[in-house]
């Protein structure tokens, strides 16, 4: 088998989204491919509609149904022990893809003799091929042979995983797979995954389409999700002590968590406008320097964070009530300006 995607599924079925999905999987013009959609526990008639494409397509279409609802990464690993192809690929399962999506990615990556390979995608709001915001994924920076430069760069910015296929046989090697039963499980993953992974390429088309929409999980923030995502980079901090990579990356890793376990989430948090609480932003300055307490010293803070950010960071180090009241009155601020804006 030439290539296995695997699709996690939950509560898709309205709207016809899951359709949009599963009919752009099925009209892809690679030649040997399986579709695995695993259904995390529907509530919804999701299992039914993947169950008649498997009955439509059963040499296309194997649909695996959890019995509890782990999250996108349980779903991903139920699909990683089914998988039998060469490559694995990765969709949302509200996304959709051109036709030629895999094929363009397994022959640029088999050309190359890369072990990975992506592209970048479009931002849309409704289901259309007509490419909306393109987002480059990953930079011409990252690809060719990784050497410790360029897995450098991966570990900084990884870029989504949908928008890639891997070797399957480095993720068996290595036993790689994804936190379960937390949202944010690629912060976690992909960085360590990128580590594994010898070769990187890319096709520069947006050829992958993502949803976005008001209520997706990307707009909904939360501190339930909050603490999902500190947790996510928590694992990626922890596993990589584990597997050996801390000492030879420690810079690129301590601010690539600094990054995704205070600086993302914090600023998140605030931007969400919705019952903000001031005790949780003191939990993430009190985390942050527990963990890494020198990280405004580490190089790739200078470099990489934004200018507007360092300056409220450093506020929040100061008084975490100077910046919480500072903040919301610098978004009613920001909003009224844009109120007045649209009249």
């Amino acid at each position: 088998m030439q290539l296995s995607v695997i699709v996690p599924v939950y509560n898709m079925a309205a709207e016809g989204k899951l359709n949009h999905c599963m009919d752009s999987l099925l009209a892809q013009t690679v030649k040997e491919y399986e579709i695995i959609a695993v259904d995390d526990a529907s509530t919804d008639h999701s299992l039914a509609v993947l169950r008649e494409y498997e009955a439509r397509f059963p040499d296309k279409v194997k649909v695996v149904a959890s019995p509890e609802n782990q999250r996108q990464g349980g779903a991903k690993n139920r699909g990683l022990e089914a998988a039998t192809g060469k490559w694995i690929g990765f969709i949302d399962s509200d996304d959709w893809i051109t036709p030629d999506y895999y094929e363009k990615l397994i022959k640029k990556a088999e050309e190359t003799g890369a072990d990975f390979c992506g592209c970048d995608y479009s931002l849309v709001s409704e289901y259309t091929m007509i490419p909306g915001k393109v987002i480059v994924n990953n930079t011409a920076e990252q690809t060719g042979v990784l050497d410790k430069e360029k897995h450098g760069r991966h570990l900084l910015k990884s870029g989504s995983m949908v928008v890639k296929i891997y070797l399957h046989q480095r993720i068996k090697e290595h036993h790689l797979r994804f936190p379960e039963k937390i949202f944010y499980e690629d912060n976690c993953a992909a960085p360590l995954w990128s580590l594994y992974f010898t070769h990187f390429e890319r096709v520069e088309e947006p050829m992958y389409y993502y949803l976005t929409l008001p209520e997706s999980t990307t707009h909904h923030v939360t501190w339930a999700k909050c603490e999902d995502r500190m947790e996510a980079a928590r694992l990626f901090l922890e596993e990589s002590k584990k597997r050996g990579f801390y000492e030879e990356y420690r810079e690129e890793i301590e601010y690539r968590f600094t990054e995704l376990y205070y600086a993302t989430t914090l600023f998140s948090y605030m931007y969400s406008g919705k019952n903000r609480k001031m005790k949780y932003t003191e939990i993430l300055k009190k985390n942050i320097l527990q963990y890494v307490p020198d990280f405004r010293n580490n190089p790739y803070y200078e470099k990489c964070m934004p200018e507007e950010d360092k300056k409220l960071i450093a506020l929040q180090m100061k008084s975490n009530a100077l910046f919480f009241g500072y903040y919301v009155l610098l978004f009613g601020y920001r909003n009224l300006r844009k109120r007045k804006g649209r009249k």
